[in-house]
């Protein structure tokens, strides 16, 4: 009962210097794992943690370490929660740098500065199951659009292969989403921010080819060349030098804001197509909704927070910019048919 005392004293000392403060650096948190550690994750009784650890934990590479830190993690949010402070943040990542990831500019105010994330409830080996699932669906969206745009566009439409391109990377992209949010590992987090980035720089050579390309091929052929070099030297940078989150928030800012500017002065210099619309309210959408990101709470049920919805709010998103892609490739391929009787 003593002990018991002594560490909600600890607790609530600490909550009142700073609030929402990062949990696992909380005395008790920190005590916890050490006794956690070394009761189960050492000898025979890691041979016995092993031995009744379910097949699909182990092969997603649930550890007893890992299994330790989820366990004082809610042992922590119940002392919290007990002495009636706000729920806290652990080990994870900032609201800010997710904007980054996106390559959403950030408006200035009280985000965190360092690695939060609150609490989830995992489900079998999901880490955040929500953002799994939704990153999950995003990914069947972008598959269902792009086997739609392969049966209505025929391969002769001058954007076809560009779009198709896209399409693949885009999926590609949603597939390490879905398992960096199963998952969060040095790798899967690498790997979902990388993927991240390459789609806006897909989405900027989309533009490009659009805009300039089809009249000038080797224009949109250097720029597709210098696009592969910064993401090369991108990737080097944060593999082999430091990953360094300010970095990686400022150069996915910076893209995307290039990205947001080049859409949407197309689309209002060709206003007069039919189909523009559909990009314009997709290119303000998806900007707009990635300030959910901003609405930092609890996840209701310990399983939805404001990543996972704005996960969810992207699938129609998805679906509307490829069927504007659908109607773009057709009118171009309409268009070059009727310049071909012409000449």
């Amino acid at each position: 009962m003593a002990g018991r005392t002594a560490r909600l004293m600890l607790l609530a000392g600490a909550a009142a210097l700073a609030s929402g403060s990062q949990g696992d650096r909380e005395p008790v948190y920190r005590d916890c794992l050490l006794r956690c550690e070394e009761r189960n994750c050492s000898g025979n009784a890691l041979k016995h943690f092993r031995s009744r650890q379910p097949i699909y934990m182990s092969l997603a590479g649930w550890t007893c370490r890992d299994d330790c830190k989820y366990e004082c993690m809610w042992v922590t949010v119940g002392l919290y929660l007990q002495e009636g402070h706000e729920v806290p943040q652990f080990h994870g990542k900032s609201r800010k740098d997710r904007l980054g990831q996106l390559g959403i500019a950030c408006p200035s105010g009280p985000l965190h500065a360092f690695l939060f994330q609150w609490p989830f409830s995992r489900f079998l080996f999901f880490q955040e199951p929500a953002s799994a699932v939704a990153s999950f669906l995003n990914g069947v969206a972008s598959l269902v659009m792009l086997c739609r745009y392969r049966t209505s566009v025929p391969p002769s439409s001058p954007m076809y292969p560009t779009c198709v391109a896209f399409a693949w990377v885009s999926l590609n992209a949603w597939f390490w989403s879905t398992v960096f949010h199963t998952r969060d590992t040095d790798l899967t987090e690498k790997m979902d921010y990388f993927c991240a980035s390459t789609v806006i720089l897909h989405s900027i050579y989309l533009c490009c080819v659009r805009t300039v390309g089809l009249q000038h091929p080797s224009v949109a052929s250097t720029f597709r060349a210098l696009l592969l070099l910064m993401l090369t030297a991108h990737v080097s940078y944060l593999s082999l030098v430091h990953f360094d989150y300010g970095y990686n928030l400022v150069a996915n800012v910076a893209i995307g804001l290039v990205n947001l500017v080049w859409w949407l002065t197309w689309c209002l210099w060709n206003q007069r197509l039919p189909h523009v619309h559909k990009c314009v309210v997709v290119v303000l959408l998806l900007q707009g909704l990635a300030l959910l990101e901003l609405l930092d709470f609890p996840p209701l049920f310990w399983v939805l927070d404001a990543h996972a919805i704005w996960h969810i709010s992207t699938i129609p998103v998805h679906v509307l910019f490829f069927s504007f892609l659908e109607d773009d490739s057709l009118y171009l391929l309409k268009e070059s048919k009727a310049k071909f009787k012409l000449d």
